[in-house]
């Protein structure tokens, strides 16, 4: 039987769903695991629901970028930028302006940070440098749970428009952005976001991810014979 753990509340200790019904589903989503992991790990998922009131203080977002600036980086590289969008300011209202149609819920994010990569010289280079992107752009997502926060990463955003927007350099790639705020009210949100995120948090099961001998062959901890 999977062993979610001791939850923290996902809502902010002053807010108080009511139980059950669509908006307690919404705010139940601890990561269903075999062993208890990292509370904010379990706890980190991608909302679209955002408190359009809601601000980040320095520390807060300063917190998250030191939490991405020191995300493993293949061989020293550190190939991740980032532009810093605060709700109000121009670089927020320019970085918006680059969202998908069906990422325009973020407009209510306390932030926006446009992620991206110096894919340096060649191949190999410009693999791990979205590698780097990946591990930092997850750090800054554990480092907001822990404080209280969400965030949302996005592929859905005009890249080339993020780039005539703020003269990224041409070996610099905007890979993503990341939307960072407060969860806000589901009992008052857009019925279409309440339905996109009430449902199941999925992944696939361990044996389908994590193999040991042959690919395919199912690694269950304790058991994996020794190479012959």
């Amino acid at each position: 039987m999977n062993d979610k753990g001791s939850a923290h509340p996902v809502f902010p200790t002053d807010h108080h769903p009511p139980p059950g019904g669509t908006v307690g589903r919404v705010t139940d989503r601890l990561a269903d695991t075999r062993v208890p992991i990292h509370q904010p790990i379990a706890e980190r998922w991608s909302p679209r629901a955002f408190d359009p009131e809601a601000t980040l203080d320095e520390e807060q977002l300063t917190a998250i970028l030191e939490a991405a600036r020191w995300a493993a980086t293949w061989g020293g590289r550190q190939p991740v930028r980032c532009v810093v969008g605060v709700r109000g300011d121009q670089t927020f209202e320019s970085l918006a302006g680059t969202l998908k149609r069906g990422n325009s819920y973020a407009v209510a994010a306390s932030a926006l940070l446009l992620v991206c990569v110096d894919e340096g010289p060649d191949e190999n280079t410009a693999l791990y440098a979205a590698v780097d992107a990946g591990a930092a752009i997850a750090n800054a997502s554990v480092e907001a749970v822990s404080r209280g926060l969400v965030a949302h990463p996005m592929a859905g955003f005009d890249a080339d428009a993020a780039r005539a927007a703020f003269d990224v350099p041409a070996e610099v790639r905007p890979i993503a952005v990341l939307a960072v705020g407060t969860l806000g009210d589901y009992a008052t949100a857009d019925p279409a976001i309440v339905e996109r995120d009430s449902s199941p948090r999925r992944r696939l099961p361990l044996e389908e991810v994590a193999f040991a001998r042959r690919w395919g062959t199912a690694f269950t901890a304790g058991t994996s014979a020794a190479a012959p």
